[in-house]
This record gives C-alpha cells, structure tokens and sequence, in this order.
C-alpha cells in the first residue's frame, strides 16, 4: 500500500506526530508505504509485524530514503529512521495528526454488510458538489485507514472513510483517527460473530463509530435495524416504522432500481440506482440522507446516485458465453447471502430464465457457523432457486438445509473441495446453458472468482 504525503513532511516533524525517536540523518518525505516492494526515493516505508512476515526483515541500508519501524535491524545503523514503540499504533498517531491539517467534511460509513457500497453511494452523491476523496477498495482497517487519511490532498473538499473490525474497540480507534462529521451505520449481522460473540456485541462494538465524531455530528442509521433502535436522536433511514427516510416502493428493471422516499417535509419519487436489490436501495437511501445531511438539494443527490458504479468483486454482471452470470465474491454472510439470491431470483423471473446459485462456504463465524450456513439453504428454498451447487465442507450445510426444507435433491450439487475448481467450473459448464442466470457468492477467503475464471477460458 502507498500513499503520498501533503506537502512533504520531514522525518522530525513525523517523529513527533508519532511520540517516537528521529535516527540518522532528517529527511523530507514524499511517500508512505507498507509494502517493501514499493519502496522509492524519498519514501517512509513502515515496516509492519504481520501474521506471515515481520516488516523489519525487509528493512536494507541501501533501499528506500527512511523507516519507521520498532529497532533498527543489524547492518543498518545508518539508515534514517523514526523508531516508535508499535508501528501499527504509530500509523495511527500519524494519520490523526496529518488530518487535523485539513478542513473538510468527514463522512465515516460502517455496517456488518454493505460498508464498501454505501461509502461508494455518498463518493458519488458527494462529488456532485464536492471534490470528494474516499477508502480505496476496502481499505478499512487499522493500516488501511490510516493509509487513506495520509493520501488526502489539500484540494480535497469531502472525505468518505470505511471503517471496519473484527474485535470491539476497533471501531473507536479508526473513528478517533477521522473524527466524522457524519457517521452511517448500515446494519448489524452476524459477520465477525465468531470474535465477538453475539449480534448484540456486535452493535455495541459498531456504535463506537459515535466516540470520535465532532461535537456537532450526525448519525444516520439503519431505521429498520432493532438492535439500533435505542439511538433516539439518530437520522433513521427504513423501509419500515417511523424513519425519518421511508422508502415506500422499489421498481425493478433491467439496468437497476427506482425508488420513492417519503420524508417528514417531502415525498420523492422515482429515485433510479444503477444497482440491484432492497439491500442496495436501501444503501442508496442512507446516502440520500447523507446528501441532505451537509445541503444538498434534491436533483444534485439524484445524479450522484445514478452517476454510482459497483467496485471490486460486488454484484458485477455479464454475459460470458451467453450465460448471465452475477459475479458477487468479494465477501459474504448469512444476511448478504439471502439479499443475493433475491437479486438472483428476481431477474432470473423477469426474463424467464433458470436461477442457479454457487454459494462457496461462509467463514469468521465460529460456532455459528453451521446454524448460518443453515438459514442460507432455507432462504435458497424460499426464494425459490432452481438449482444449487455448493463449493466448500462448511457450505455442505447450506445443501442439507435448502434438501431439507423441500427442494428437490435432483436439482442440488455438492463440491467439497475447495482446490478442485476444474471439478466444479466442468460441472457448471456442462449443466447450464444460455437460458441460466448464475450467482457466485462465498467469502473472500474461499476465492470463488477462480471458478468463474475457469469458466471463463
């Protein structure tokens, strides 16, 4: 990861924005970097201890201009370096400072599902009237976060921040970095249930996004979401109940969605979205809010979100040999899962084609793991999907379950083995044709996509 720096801070001044150390000899820096393969002149790079590799073993006294790191490794005494107690928390403190050098409004978006999505949503309401900048990808984390506030550049106006976690107190941390003017929860699912124990921790620890935000903030909320409901002075944004934005009526065509919003003081309608879904509407809408939230008018938001693209690995869709096929690998939960596979069944229906879902296995849900696995072969027999196949050990659950509910076993398809894609790809281009539509959809770590590259040559 590589960013670059405003103005070029010298080694000095980074060394008191991170409570560390200056050695050698001071330099001005025009970069930062995390991955050592990107090292260049006149760099920082921040040698990180992570899981597989320790940062520090790439440190060399003739490559890159400095360091940050915890020592300075043997044979390189010369170099120039800042030396901290924990570079992950310094990247932080650097991050923290850096921003306070800018004035621009700070929007910090998290959720258990659909966080890249919405953050894309307000980028693209936002610019309509701002330069904006934003998370790349999901860059979300205590290093990606961090990286993204030091990419900031001095023309920019407005700021969208992803802030994700996989442990409480997470959230806190990257919201004390930012400190947002808006903060959007999505939702609350069962992702990361495996390290936090229960969806109830699991609000508590994404309501942290409240403790860094500016004395004036504003909250806007999942309206429909029970575990949110005690946030009384939150924007709610629904589809049900008393929301201050209630969606009314989705539409579906063949290129997205339109929408009504019914406010407390106007009743819009027609909202189109290049996207697919209730859960995409409904980000849609949260970043309606968010459009009103810092003054824009009515057709400026409505051009940013038609003017929204999908990113990555989400709900991308084509045709690869005349088979429709719903490319959506990039992560997945039980909630994701089932707002899919009615994405899936629903333009399958409108253009009279087969539906058949390739769901890999789920994971980070620890003991969950088979009661979720479950209730996505539930919804796979109540949405109404023709045909199955699973790809992994923990997805075998998802087929017992769609069985068990009463879809016919004939119409469902195992695959164990998450390394045999020739098996799987074969299998799928031998039993469907140009009247299927296909979704594949498993988490991040299963690495579905390689199926389809499979398919795809």
């Amino acid at each position: 990861m590589k960013t670059s720096v405003f103005a070029g801070l010298l080694l000095s001044e980074i060394a008191k924005m991170t409570n560390g150390v200056l050695h050698g000899k001071d330099k001005r820096i025009s970069s930062i970097v995390t991955d050592s393969r990107e090292i260049c002149d006149d760099c920082l790079f921040v040698a990180i201890r992570g899981e597989k590799t320790d940062g520090h073993l790439y440190i060399l006294p003739e490559k890159g201009s400095a360091v940050m790191c915890e020592y300075i490794p043997k044979g390189c005494e010369e170099i120039s370096a800042v030396v901290v107690d924990d570079t992950v928390l310094a990247l932080g403190r650097l991050a923290k400072a850096y921003k306070t050098k800018f004035s621009l409004l700070s929007v910090a978006v998290t959720g258990s599902v659909g966080k890249t999505t919405t953050k894309e949503f307000i980028y693209s309401v936002l610019s309509q009237r701002f330069k904006t900048h934003r998370s790349e990808g999901n860059h979300n984390n205590l290093i990606g976060l961090p990286m993204t506030v030091l990419s900031l550049d001095p023309s920019d106006e407005a700021a969208v921040f992803e802030l994700g976690m996989s442990h409480s107190g997470e959230i806190s941390y990257l919201s004390d970095i930012i400190c947002p003017d808006i903060s959007v929860i999505t939702n609350i699912g069962s992702a990361h249930i495996e390290n936090l124990g229960s969806r109830e921790k699991i609000a508590r620890a994404k309501l942290e996004i409240k403790e860094g935000m500016t004395e004036k903030g504003i909250l806007i909320i999942n309206g429909d979401e029970s575990l949110l409901a005690g946030e009384k002075s939150a924007i709610k944004v629904g589809m049900s109940g008393d929301c201050d934005y209630l969606v009314t009526k989705i539409v579906e065509g063949d290129n997205g969605c339109a929408f009504d919003l019914k406010t407390k003081d106007e009743f819009v309608e027609s909202i189109v979205v290049p996207a697919f879904g209730e859960h995409n509407v409904m980000n849609a809408a949260l970043a309606y809010a968010v459009g009103k939230a810092t003054g824009m008018g009515e057709y400026e938001i409505r051009r940013g979100l038609l003017s929204y693209r999908t990113t990555g690995m989400r709900q991308n869709f084509y045709s690869e040999n005349g088979i429709e096929i719903i490319e959506d690998c990039y992560n997945a939960s039980p909630e994701s899962m089932a707002a899919s596979l009615k994405v899936l069944v629903s333009m399958a229906k409108r253009h009279g084609k087969r539906s058949v879902a390739v769901l890999g296995d789920m994971l980070e849900l620890g003991e969950y793991s088979t009661e979720a696995h479950r209730k996505v072969g539930a919804a796979v027999f109540l949405c109404g999907v023709d045909m199955l196949v699973t790809f992994g050990k923990r997805a075998l659950n998802t087929a017992k379950a769609a069985a068990e509910f009463g879809m016919d076993p004939d119409n469902i398809f195992v695959f164990e083995n998450t390394e045999d894609v020739e098996s799987i790809g074969r299998f799928i281009l031998q039993n469907t044709s140009k009247n299927d539509i296909i979704l594949f959809k498993a988490s991040r770590g299963i690495k579905l996509e390689r199926v389809v590259a499979f398919i795809k040559n």
